[in-house]
Parts: structure tokens; C-alpha cells; sequence
């Protein structure tokens, strides 16, 4: 258990047949089968299909639900269908119409796609398939032109203890399958061992537990796993709630573990899940961007929102390959529980979705994009899968093999923006069977329009891959096309080019890692900063690790904003493997043009690059410079309004100190907010960032939020910071992280939440409840 277990390599079985199989169009079923998993087949096979449950009679339906035949067969038959055209199809139980059993046809492709394609998706083969299946799933993501898949992994399974290294486990079977069917893995990890520290969700506290694991995972899966996430999504509090200097800290120490380990591997940044411009500036100004090969983020965003978010995460990617590895606009299901199956219609959206998501992320400049989700899944009503649970398709999934086949190898050309009212048009240079290609995918979110193309195009495609009649008029509506044209050719169609791509930052990485530790009830996570009382002295641990070769000496340089006090160590020695603490004597005051400021410690080394360590700090109570207008008129209760869901109810009435709310919500989908209406004296003001009061929850179990309602009835929803029961807390929301409310919010022209335009506000939240809670002294805010 003292040294790391390192699997043998699998022999090229799996990879060979694969091969043979999209070159050659040797069948995939082997000797003793009778159906291939998931039933896909490639154009030209005969099709077979194993019928499930007890209906006797069915009808093979197409994707538009077009009748082509009845078939006779109970459960357990295997049915022939003959040779079918490029689609999705479906049998459909007679007697039981929700009851369907589903089956692809694909296009054969001249050649797999290359490695450098962009196209892939979140498997998360470990945790969803056992080793039985895995071979299966991995043949289905080749099928549909993936190159590149996504898994995930527990910390604590691989180190069960302390530098003890677990054998063989699902995790070395799912790299060994994935990678020997040629297949580019992604693995990322998602929380801490319990030896590691009080809350697995959090980041060790000790870097050098950090740098031994990922140097070990490295070396155990060289030449298997591709990429390592060092964390999935740091930044929220499922995943930790870590502030940008802590992940940005973290990073550096796991960069330097798998470059020990495998020098060849590549090192992603661990994750956003958010693009909260606090965050994404903490991580910049501690001088990340030489521990990350990859600069990876997630996103489930309208398709309307893509440039602005891309925009913020372009500006901090270093000019390093953006991947995004989890993207996706789900749909609900609905009907039998069992099943938990999208309707018709939300089958067809998630089948058009697949394929903008892909188009908008690659014209924003995505290298990888990884959609989520390969495998049955869901989260509440929500339904993210690609494949049912026995594996058999849905629509999402023959989508996906037509991006995979035609956006094979895509980068942006550009789009047309000058076009009709509501067409999009993104132009792609592609390599469809190995055969460079303009590529255009276009659909229009305003109803049908009829586009004249530039040239006649090669081929047409609909989103799921089918032959389209070849003309250079084409009419074009809410589901996408791809519009082939030979190299060189697209271009004439657009007007625009794609967004330039970030400048290349030069740096090298410093052997010596500095950490802060502040106590995590000290972060505020929507500032990405710690609290800290105005005027009182506090000490900061501050560690000192070396994870280089030869022992290193600098000196320590504290800068602070003006007018606030610090004293630290000045000169350091350290030796390899060396771990320091020192402390950090730290006086911070409120006031001043900026609240929330940062805090800089250099370490200026001879001879290796400087170590840099950054992080923000609010002093508390906020400053009354920071008021912009106060809101007396929300402290009477009689002026809110009770909202509640379902049958449930919500009592709204004076407390000692302001409003004091009581609520038990009703209904699958539990919320209360009661809403202030604004007068015109309390708008916000030009220059409000955000909005705060004071508030405490008594009782009860929910997530708080506060709702931003617009003239427009546009509404946004802020999170509250987590605050203990029975404690009075000043909060804070900030506007730049609103988020329009998915499915339910009117739309919003320019997709972002303007201060000025607010009209009503929505203190509440979602939870079962009984919840009780009191909030006071409500106020527009500048940071």
C-alpha cells in the first residue's frame, strides 16, 4: 500500500475493431450477439432491435412520429428491420403508447475524426457504467465521432489513506477501456479524503497532500488519462466554495504534482462553474496562468448569453486553449417516474440544443467542448442524458454523432450577422471524413426564413444528420442545419469573423507556493474575499511550500492599500520539500474610494520566478461611503407581499428589528418570496453594484435568495450567502450575478440585470420549509 499501483496496459482489441469498423465497415456484433449495444448501427447495416416488456404488437415509428410499419414480437425478440436510412427511430408499443424501445442509423465516416477534434462529452464512465458496459459505451462515444470523454473520480477511494494507494478500481478499468478505443480522457476529482481535513467538499489544508496525489494519479495512469481537472467547480458551495486565491493557490501546488508524475500530461484549470467577475479577478492577480495548459469552465446558458460570458473568461484565459467541459440547456421529463422520459416535443429540443450548444461555443472560441451528459441522468425534473438507461439513444444522441461528424476538427471561419431578422449562421473549417470543409450550421429563432447561399452547396444536413434536398435557396427554421460547402467557399456566406483570440501571457512557474489560510466561515464567496472586522488586528497563517529540486532563497515583499497596517517575515530559505508557516499581522480599515481590497505577498526568489500570492478582503460593517440610498420604506412589513407555492402558505408581518416572514411552501416545486413593489424615490441609482440588508434565519431549511424584477417583468435571481441559524448577518447581492430565471422569466434584449431598471424585489427562497427568517435596513450598494 506505500507505492502507487499502475495498471498494465490493455492490448488494442477494442481499438482494432473500431478501426475496422469505420474504415472498413466490418460489423461491430460480434460472434454470439445478436444486437449491438445501444442498438446503433451505421447506414447500409441491417437493423435488429430487441423488444423489451409485454407488448406483442408494435409500430416503428421515425423521429417526426411518421408511421413505417408494424412488428410482431414479446419480450426478448429480436425483430429484423432490414436496412434503414440515416435517423432515429423508434417501436412504439400499440397497446402502450408511452412504452417505446428507440435505435439509431449513422453515417458511415471515411475516416474517424483526429485527435484535435474539438467535439466530446461528459461520460463519467466510472461512476455511471460498471466494467461490463464500459467497452459498450465507449464504442457508442467512438460511433458518434467523440474524441474526447470526461470522467470522474473519488479522491478517497484511490488514497484510502495517507500515501496508501488503493489497486485495481473502477477507475483504472474505465482509463484502460476509454483510452485503448482511442479515446482522449479528461479526469477530474471532486472532493478530499476525510483524513485530509474537516469537510471533504474543501481543499486540503496541506498543499503537500495536494502535490502527492496528483504526481501519484499521473504516473498511475500515463499514457491513459490524457488531462487532469485538479477540482470540479471550486468556485460554488456544493464543490467547496473555495475564493479565487485559494483555487489559484491549489492549482499551482497540483501543477507541480502532475508535471512530477507525467510530464507529458496536460494540466487543466480546476474548473469554474461561474463566471462571477470578483472570482475570475482574484484568480488573475495571483498569477495563475503558467500552472494551467487548459483554461476550462462550465457553462447551462441560453444560447444569447454565450459572448458575454465567453467574453469574461477569454480575458482571463491567458491565451491558453479554452475547454469547456460541461455544457448543456437541459430539458424537464415528464410522465411515468420510472422512466423519467422528456416528452416529444422537449426530445426534439434537446436534439436541436445539442447542436447550437456546440456551434455557439466553437465560434466563441471553445477548443474542446464536452457536453453534459452522456448517461441517463437527472437532477429533479430535469433531464440531461443522451442515452436511456439500457443505453439505447435518444434524439440528443444522433445529434451529437452528426457534430461529431461535421463539425469533426471545426474552428470558427465566422457568422453572418447582417442576415433576416433571428437567423443564425455560424461558419465552421471542418474536416468531415478527413476532407476539409466550410460548414455552416444555421437556424432561425424568429419563425421560418428563406436564406440565398452564396454557392451551391456540397451537401445538406438536417441536426440529426439526414439528406436534405441540394439548393441554394434554403428555408430554414427553429431546428438547425449544417450546409456543406467545398474549402474555401463558406466564407462568402459571413460578414463577421469570430472573436480574437486572447493574447499569449509569458511566465514561468515558481517552485515555492505561498497559501493563506483564513477560517472558511470568514469567506465571502460572492466577493471573493474574507471578511474582516474594520480596525481590529487580526493574524493570517501563511505557508511557505517548495516543491522544486534545489533549495531556493528570496525575500518576502506585503503589499497593502494605503493606510492599512502589515507585518510579515522578510527572508526566506527554503529546501526542497520544505514546508514554512509564518504569520501574516494584518490591520485592514473600511472607507476610502474601494471597499474590498486586495492584498499582495511576493515572494522574490534568486534565480527561480517570483511567487505570488493574492487575496481580497471586505472589511465589515460595511463602510457608509459604500451607501448609495437607503430603504426605510422596506422595513414595513404591511408593503410586502405574501408569495408562496402550491398550497402552502406565507405570513409576512413586523418583526422587532424589520420584517419577520413565516412560510410552509406547497407543491413538487417548493418557494416562497414575498415581493417589495419600489416606489419611484427608491429606484436604484446610477452606480449601484449591488444591494444589502441585514438578515437572520431562525428556523428551517432552504436555500435564500433574493429576485430583481425589471420594468420589463425580466427577473433575476441572487443567492444569498450561507448564514448560521439565529445569527444577524449584513449580507450582500451583487448584480453582475444575477441570473435570469431559466423557464420561467420573461426574456431580457441585452440578458443582464440593470440596477436602474428594477422595479420589484423578492426576498425568499426554495426549500420544503417550515422556514422562519427576518430581514432590515435594505440598501443600494457600490464594492
Amino acid at each position: 500500500m506505500n507505492c502507487v499501483w499502475k495498471p498494465a496496459r490493455m492490448g488494442v482489441g477494442l481499438g482494432g475493431r473500431l478501426l475496422a469498423w469505420f474504415l472498413f465497415g466490418v460489423p461491430w456484433v460480434q460472434a454470439g450477439e445478436r444486437v449491438p449495444p445501444g442498438q446503433v448501427f451505421l447506414e447500409g447495416e441491417p437493423v435488429r432491435a430487441s423488444l423489451s416488456g409485454e407488448a406483442t404488437a408494435w409500430v416503428l415509428e421515425d423521429y417526426e412520429g411518421r408511421a413505417l410499419r408494424r412488428v410482431e414480437g414479446g419480450e426478448g425478440s429480436v425483430v429484423e428491420l432490414g436496412r434503414l436510412p440515416i435517423g432515429f427511430y423508434r417501436l412504439r408499443s400499440v397497446d402502450a403508447p408511452s412504452r417505446w424501445v428507440s435505435l439509431a442509423v449513422l453515417e458511415r465516416m471515411g475516416e474517424p475524426p483526429a485527435a484535435d477534434s474539438p467535439v466530446g462529452v461528459d461520460v463519467a464512465m466510472s461512476w455511471f457504467y460498471d466494467e461490463s458496459r464500459m467497452e459498450s459505451v465507449a464504442r457508442l462515444c467512438r460511433l458518434a465521432g467523440v474524441v474526447r470523454v470526461r470522467d470522474r473520480m473519488r479522491w478517497a477511494e484511490l488514497e484510502p489513506e495517507p500515501g496508501g494507494w488503493a489497486g485495481p478500481t473502477r477507475y483504472d478499468a474505465a482509463a484502460r477501456v476509454q483510452s485503448a478505443a482511442g479515446l482522449e480522457v479528461l479526469q477530474v476529482v471532486h472532493d478530499a479524503p476525510p483524513w485530509a481535513g474537516p469537510d471533504p467538499r474543501r481543499f486540503p489544508d496541506d498543499l503537500r497532500v495536494v502535490h502527492r496525489f496528483w504526481e501519484a494519479m499521473a504516473r498511475r495512469w500515463s499514457g491513459q488519462v490524457r488531462a487532469f481537472e485538479p477540482w470540479n467547480e471550486a468556485d460554488i458551495r456544493g464543490f467547496g466554495g473555495h475564493t479565487g486565491s485559494e483555487m489559484a493557490t491549489y492549482q499551482k501546488a497540483a501543477w507541480w504534482g502532475i508535471r512530477s508524475g507525467s510530464s507529458d500530461t496536460r494540466v487543466c484549470w480546476n474548473v469554474f462553474a461561474g463566471a462571477r467577475m470578483p472570482h475570475l479577478a482574484d484568480v488573475d492577480a495571483n498569477g495563475v496562468w503558467p500552472y494551467f495548459d487548459t483554461y476550462n469552465f462550465h457553462h447551462y446558458e441560453p444560447f444569447d448569453r454565450y459572448p458575454a460570458l465567453y467574453a469574461r473568461h477569454r480575458a482571463v484565459s491567458a491565451g491558453r486553449p479554452i475547454w469547456v467541459t460541461e455544457c448543456a440547456w437541459p430539458v424537464r421529463w415528464s410522465g411515468d417516474p420510472r422512466l423519467q422520459e422528456p416528452a416529444e416535443e422537449d426530445l426534439r429540443v434537446q436534439a436541436e440544443r445539442v447542436v447550437k450548444t456546440f456551434a455557439c461555443a466553437l465560434f466563441e472560441g471553445a477548443d474542446a467542448v464536452f457536453y453534459f451528459l452522456l448517461p441517463h441522468y437527472v437532477e429533479g425534473a430535469t433531464q440531461f442524458g443522451l442515452l436511456r438507461r439500457d443505453l439505447t439513444p435518444r434524439p440528443g444522441y444522433v445529434a451529437l454523432a452528426a457534430v461529431g461528424r461535421w463539425l469533426a476538427g471545426a474552428r470558427p471561419l465566422g457568422r453572418l450577422a447582417g442576415g433576416p431578422e433571428g437567423v443564425r449562421v455560424y461558419m465552421f473549417r471542418s474536416r468531415p471524413g478527413g476532407r476539409a470543409r466550410d460548414v455552416g450550421v444555421v437556424w432561425s429563432e424568429s419563425g421560418e426564413r428563406t436564406l440565398e447561399l452564396p454557392v451551391r452547396p456540397e451537401t445538406v444536413r438536417d441536426g440529426l444528420g439526414r439528406r436534405l434536398p441540394v439548393t441554394r435557396t434554403l428555408r430554414v427554421g427553429q431546428a438547425p442545419l449544417f450546409v456543406v460547402f467545398r474549402s474555401g467557399e463558406g466564407a462568402a456566406w459571413v460578414d463577421e469573423g469570430p472573436p480574437a483570440r486572447p493574447v499569449w501571457r509569458p511566465g514561468g512557474a515558481s517552485p515555492v507556493v505561498l497559501q493563506a489560510l483564513w477560517p472558511v466561515e470568514d469567506v465571502d464567496l460572492a466577493q471573493s474575499a474574507y471578511r474582516v472586522e474594520s480596525g481590529r488586528p487580526v493574524e493570517v497563517p501563511v505557508r511557505l511550500y517548495h516543491f522544486g529540486e534545489r533549495s531556493v532563497r528570496g525575500r518576502l515583499v506585503v503589499q497593502v492599500p494605503e493606510g492599512w497596517e502589515a507585518r510579515f517575515a522578510g527572508d526566506l530559505v527554503l529546501r526542497p520539500g520544505e514546508m514554512q508557516e509564518h504569520r501574516l499581522r494584518l490591520t485592514a480599515h473600511a472607507g476610502g474610494l474601494r471597499w474590498i481590497r486586495p492584498v499582495r505577498i511576493v515572494a522574490r526568489l534568486d534565480g527561480e520566478p517570483d511567487a505570488l500570492l493574492s487575496f481580497r478582503l471586505m472589511p465589515v460593517p460595511m463602510p457608509d461611503s459604500a451607501v448609495l440610498k437607503r430603504l426605510p420604506g422596506a422595513d414595513e412589513a404591511g408593503r410586502w407581499a405574501a408569495r408562496v407555492s402550491g398550497p402552502g402558505r406565507c405570513e409576512v408581518v413586523g418583526g422587532s428589528d424589520g420584517v419577520r416572514v413565516v412560510a410552509a411552501p406547497g407543491g413538487a416545486d417548493p418557494w416562497f418570496y414575498p415581493e417589495l413593489r419600489l416606489g419611484p424615490d427608491e429606484y436604484a441609482p446610477a452606480g449601484a453594484r449591488g444591494l444589502s440588508f441585514w438578515f437572520r434565519r431562525e428556523g428551517g431549511e432552504a436555500v435564500y435568495r433574493v429576485i430583481a424584477e425589471e420594468a420589463s417583468g425580466a427577473a433575476y435571481v441572487l443567492d444569498l450567502e450561507e448564514v448560521p441559524a439565529g445569527e444577524w448577518r449584513q449580507v450582500y447581492v451583487w448584480f453582475e450575478q444575477g441570473v435570469l430565471g431559466s423557464g420561467w422569466s420573461p426574456p431580457d434584449p441585452n440578458g443582464r440585470l440593470d440596477a436602474g431598471e428594477v422595479r420589484v424585489l423578492k426576498v425568499g427562497g426554495n426549500g420544503r420549509g417550515p422556514v422562519r427568517y427576518e430581514f432590515r435596513d435594505l440598501a443600494w450598494i457600490r464594492d
